[in-house]
């Protein structure tokens, strides 16, 4: 048993069975804490990581918000859960073609693991780091990007047993992590992403602004069990090796737009990423990145546009929602 595990066993042998969201939090919290899970080496791979296009398209989406909201002269562009500073880094390569977006922002990573901070430091040196939201200076308007965190953010399960909904709990059995009650259905609430939701759009309805969520979910409400658990790119048991593998789950997405609403401000439809992608010009910046190029680097090119945006790859199963101050213009690529 890992370390954390030991840690969860002798608990739940002193006070009885924990929640799957305080699993949850404590097994991702201790897997990032000390290592980079990312790329070909890592468990997982995001779009950053597949290709600078997909930083580059959101760098000119917030430099034409920007544009379209009057410019204003200084705005805190931030992260959240960066990653390696890959996103980040190829967003404000692609600002520098509206000099004056680039020379209003200032950059702020909100991020907790010491070993991911190390590396955004060396992609981003002239960011700012926060351990939360909260702590990201106020007085100026937020453009935000979030891509594959909410998912991270720990849930909350019920179990359907005779009729009745009930929590579902971790517990322990022969040594071994164990759902209880298992139940007949599954259904899950997210408190944390609903709260953390909450507060960002209070912050965008309060200094203006807008927020860029994307990652995988649905329109809820639904049922059934997205926990999952991921390790060197394939599926492992979310309760095997607690701290060793990526915990996630799929994200409410009607949720988070309702309690954004709730907050005061505009909620974009729901897209689709591929679409999302493509109709901000994904398209055109392959064709451009191809050129002059060999063969073989045009065929890898070509094959990361079709992995970020084909129904069938990643262009259906993430999704895109915006949240955007009241006084600002419509967000591109929602066709609207």
């Amino acid at each position: 048993m890992t370390p954390l595990g030991r840690k969860l066993a002798a608990e739940i042998e002193a006070r009885g069975p924990i929640g799957v969201d305080r699993y949850m939090a404590e097994c991702v919290a201790a897997y990032y804490a000390g290592r980079d899970p990312f790329g070909r080496g890592g468990d997982f791979t995001t779009a950053p990581e597949i290709s600078q296009m997909f930083g580059e398209i959101i760098g000119l989406w917030m430099a034409d918000l920007w544009d379209r909201a009057g410019r204003p002269a200084r705005v805190n562009l931030v992260e959240l859960g960066p990653g390696r500073g890959t996103l980040m880094a190829d967003l404000l390569r692609a600002a520098r073609a509206l000099p004056a977006f680039a020379e209003a922002i200032r950059v702020h990573f909100v991020e907790t693991s010491p070993a991911l901070r190390a590396a955004q430091a060396q992609r981003v040196p002239s960011a700012a780091w926060h351990n939360d939201l909260a702590d990201v200076p106020q007085g100026a308007p937020l453009l935000v990007i979030a891509n594959e965190f909410f998912d991270a953010l720990p849930i909350r399960q019920e179990a359907r047993v005779d009729g009745e909904w009930q929590e579902r709990r971790i517990g322990v059995s022969e040594d071994a992590f164990v759902f209880t009650p298992e139940g007949d259905a599954i259904r899950e609430i997210a408190p944390a992403r609903v709260d953390y939701a909450r507060a960002l759009a209070a912050r965008i309805a309060a200094e203006g602004g807008a927020a860029l969520l994307i990652d995988y979910g649905y329109e809820g409400p639904a049922e059934g069990d997205s926990l999952q658990a991921l390790a060197s790119h394939a599926a492992a048991d979310p309760l095997a090796a607690p701290g060793e593998h990526d915990l996630t789950a799929h994200v409410d997405f009607t949720a988070l737009a309702e309690t954004a609403r709730a907050a005061g401000v505009h909620v974009s439809p729901l897209a689709l990423q591929g679409p999302f992608l493509v109709a901000l010009g994904i398209e055109a910046r392959a064709e451009r990145l191809s050129r002059s190029l060999d063969p073989e680097a045009r065929h890898a090119i070509a094959g990361a546009m079709r992995r970020l945006t084909l129904p069938q790859t990643m262009g259906s199963l993430f999704k895109v929602l915006a949240f955007t101050h009241k006084d600002w213009p419509e967000p591109a690529g929602f066709g609207t």
